[in-house]
Parts: C-alpha cells; structure tokens; sequence
C-alpha cells in the first residue's frame, strides 16, 4: 500500500523546532494542554503548506480560506494576516529550511476551564501551532500510481458538517480512510449523499474522458487550492473542464484518472475497485497537467520573492 502522503524519511526531523503560540520548542518538548479545544473536541482549523525554494506559494489563498473557517466557527485568531505569514517564515528561518518542507499549520479555539464544548468556557486565545517537517513525496508513485476505492462513508450536507471548511474534525474521513486500507487500497473515494463522487478522504479526485477533465461539483468537498489551481490552468491552457456530477461507473469509464493535494500536486490513480484505469499507466493529461503545475509553482515561487 502505498497514498499519495507517503514520503520519503529524513533524520532532520528528529530535532525541528515546532512553534506554538509564537514561542520555539524541540519536537520533544512541543506540547499542549490537555483542556486545549483542539484535543477535547476536534474544535479548530488548520492548513497543510510546502514551500519551495524560499517561498510558500499560494500562502495568500490558504490565508483567505483559513480566515473564511475562522469566522464560520466565531473563532478569533488574535493576529492578522500578515502577522501570521511572518511567524511561519521566522519558524521557518529558525530551522534553516528553504525547500522541500511541508508544513501543518493549526489553530484551536484554546484552553478550556473544563472539558466542555461551549465556547464561552475557553479561558484563553487561540493555540497556534505550526509544523514544519522535511518531507518529500515518494517518486514512484508518479509511475506506480495509487488505487482507490470506494467506501460507504459520505461526504454530507452543509447543515450537518459543512466539508468546505478544514476543521480538525476529520471523522469522516478517518473512518473513510479505515475502510479503504482495509480493502487493500491506498485511499478512500468517497460519494455524496445523492451517489455521486464528491472526494477523497485526503485529496481531491479528477477524471479524464475523451480529452475532457471532469471532477466533482464542488458541493460536498473542501473547495482545495491544488484542485482549483488544476481547473484555473485548464481553463488557461484550453483544455475542457468541468466541475459536475458523475457516477462511480463513469470513473471506471475514464481514460485517465488523478487526484490532488499541496503535499505531492498531482499523483496518477491506476485503479478503482479493482477496475483498471485507462489501461494502468500514466496518460498524457496526467504528463502535460503535471508539468503546468510544476511551471505554476515556479511562476508562483518567482513572484512571491520579488
């Protein structure tokens, strides 16, 4: 088994710096309260970052959307933007990275006086916490690819658990998770409550049929910035896309099929419950999409150090 959040070890990480709450610990030392919200209930936001050569690209998207989830759950940050963006690249700076970093950026409401879930009882700001860890993605899989399939867990309706926002509460997409490594497969496709293809618990999921790219509407998943980036530079570069509903058999259908994240971009899907994709190997959107990605990072790495 293999997923697209697989990386290869590095023995730097054993002694990071982890910053929490604007203050440097070793990975050791790094701890939290147990009354923290983000340990009792789940009750915080968070973003997944890489940088590149110096840079974080894309950091202005992932600030809108981490702000966006904030307000959503009446939390407060207690720092601006631009503020947040320094206190990444100081941690950043303090452990002399500069490339191949993936970092986990999250906040929690803060400490409780008891464990309790109304908010009224936090007695403190928000726990800021962020990670930052060597990592790269294992290369093989941009030939071997990933198999997916498809679990019962849904992605649901606003009202119940709004997906667009990345909250710490990942239920669904752990027990998603579960089901798909028990089934052998690498990661778990997920529907939404009408039986269409929402996501991935991890990733989001494209299709390519007869020179068009297809993924979900968008209704019932994390609206993520590797996948709207993949629809913007279709979009640029003339090839079809789409964001609509389509079935589980339409996916096995595909001449190609993909999914995304910021942590590996794009990664090759070969199979899906045990039906071949294509015929199993990499496919000339997957090469050319790939390559426009890269080209956008550098693009986006290049203007940001301006």
């Amino acid at each position: 088994m293999a997923s697209t959040h697989t990386y290869q070890q590095d023995p730097r990480n054993a002694d990071i710096k982890i910053n929490i709450n604007d203050e440097l610990f070793h990975r050791d030392q790094a701890v939290i309260s147990v009354f923290d919200s983000g340990f009792i209930l789940g009750d915080g936001i968070w973003e997944g970052l890489r940088m590149h050569n110096g840079v974080i690209p894309f950091l202005d998207k992932h600030m809108k959307r981490l702000w966006e989830g904030a307000k959503a759950l009446d939390l407060d940050l207690g720092l601006e933007k631009d503020q947040l963006k320094r206190r990444l690249y100081g941690t950043l700076d303090a452990n002399n990275m500069d490339d191949n970093v993936h970092i986990r950026l999250m906040v929690s409401r803060g400490i409780k006086a008891t464990p309790y879930q109304d908010p009224a009882v936090t007695i403190s700001g928000p726990t800021i916490v962020i990670i930052p860890e060597y990592k790269n993605p294992d290369p093989t899989l941009n030939h071997r690819g990933i198999n997916l399939y498809t679990v019962y867990v849904r992605r649901g309706y606003a009202d119940v658990q709004d997906p667009r926002i990345n909250s710490h509460s990942k239920l669904n997409c752990i027990f998603g998770c579960i089901q798909a490594a028990k089934a052998g497969a690498d990661e778990a496709l997920m529907l939404d409550p009408h039986g269409h293809v929402a996501t991935c618990n991890s990733t989001h999921f494209f299709i390519v049929r007869d020179g068009e790219v297809w993924t979900s509407s968008g209704d019932y998943c994390l609206d993520g910035i590797t996948r709207r980036n993949v629809i913007d530079l279709c979009k640029a570069n003339g090839i079809p896309v789409f964001e609509k509903n389509f079935s589980v058999m339409q996916a096995y259908g595909a001449d190609e099929a993909f999914v995304t994240g910021t942590f590996a971009g794009l990664t090759p899907v070969f199979d899906i419950d045990g039906r071949t994709i294509g015929n199993g190997t990499r496919g000339p959107m997957v090469d050319r999409l790939q390559a426009l990605y890269l080209q956008m990072i550098t693009n986006q790495c290049n203007d940001d150090r301006r």
